[in-house]
Order: structure tokens, then sequence, then C-alpha cells
């Protein structure tokens, strides 16, 4: 039951990912549901692939409507999104929900949030190379937050609802190294 579920969480993700625009490359816009996209794995290289003119950090959770912790979590991104995009932050927040809610449950749960971040439906058969393309340490759990140095480096990573003042820390570390 849980490889069916993340099978479909990453499946989702991937898709979301494909579309979409690089997330180094996002700057300060906003998004809206309207602009959730499906990638597949190769959108998921893209989105983590680093660019070494960019040198902003780039954060990236992993989160389904379904998952209630990640439900818990979703303001507390938000909000980190709110306060660190215009300090340099990268943020893409990639939906492991079925390929079936990306014009439903997706936006609806996202508009409730009033989220205005980068977000992508990755869309996978096989979430291990997903998986394994993001962190080698990652088994899938969600949900699961990664932050990534200017170099591209894995310098955060939790599973689980994060903790907010563990991730502000890690973050104005990142942005701090970044300058």
């Amino acid at each position: 039951m849980r490889l069916a579920i993340l099978v479909g969480c990453l499946t989702a993700t991937v898709c979301l990912l494909g579309f979409a625009a690089p997330a180094q490359s996002n700057g300060a816009g906003t998004a809206g549901p309207s602009d959730i996209h499906e990638i597949n794995l190769d959108g998921l290289k893209k989105i983590l692939q680093h660019d070494p003119k960019d040198t902003r950090p780039l954060l990236i959770n992993f989160w389904a409507t379904w998952c209630d912790p990640c439900r818990e979590e979703f303001p507390d991104l938000v909000k980190v999104d709110s306060d660190y995009r215009s300090k340099g932050l990268n943020f893409v927040a990639i939906s492991l929900d079925d390929i079936s809610d990306i014009k439903t449950a997706v936006p609806k749960f996202l508009n409730e949030m009033k989220a205005t971040m980068p977000v992508v439906l990755l869309n996978v058969n096989d979430p291990e190379p997903a998986i394994k393309a993001v962190d080698a340490a990652w088994d899938g759990q969600l949900p699961a937050t990664f932050l990534y140095d200017k170099e591209g480096r894995v310098i955060f990573r939790h599973f689980g609802k994060i903790k907010p003042d563990e991730l502000r820390a890690a973050l104005d570390k990142a942005i701090v190294s970044k300058q």
C-alpha cells in the first residue's frame, strides 16, 4: 500500500516537473493553481540540475493533498515562501497526487492555502529513480523537504512534517552563504 501511494505521488510529481520552468530560473514571480504542470523524471532532473550562474538556494518540498502531515505543514511552507522569496530563495512544491487531481484537488488545496510558489505534479511509473535523483538518503516518505545550496548540494533534508525554526535556520545560513 505504501509503495502504491508513493508511486502515485512520484508519478504525479514527475509529470508536473516536466513542464515547469527550471526552479533556478523562476525568479520572484508568483504561481497560482492554474500554473500547475505535470512533469516526468526528466522534468524532475531539470529542476534539480544546477546552473552555475544561479547562486540562489533551492528549496523543494514533496507533498500530496491526501497526506495529513503535508497538509499540516503547508501553511508554514507558504509563509517561508513569502518571507524568503525576496531574499533569493527558489522554491518548488512537488505534488505527488494522482494526475487526475491536477485540475481539481491540487488547485483547490493551493487556493485554500493561498500558495503562490511554483507547483508541479510528478508523474512517474517507477518512483525509485525519482527518489534517488533527489537524494540517495530519501526512502520516499512524505512530506519530504530538501534545501540545495548554490552549488546544488543538499544542505538540509527533513522527512516528515518540518520544524519551521529548523528550516528557517538552514535557509538563513544558505541565504547568507550565497552572498
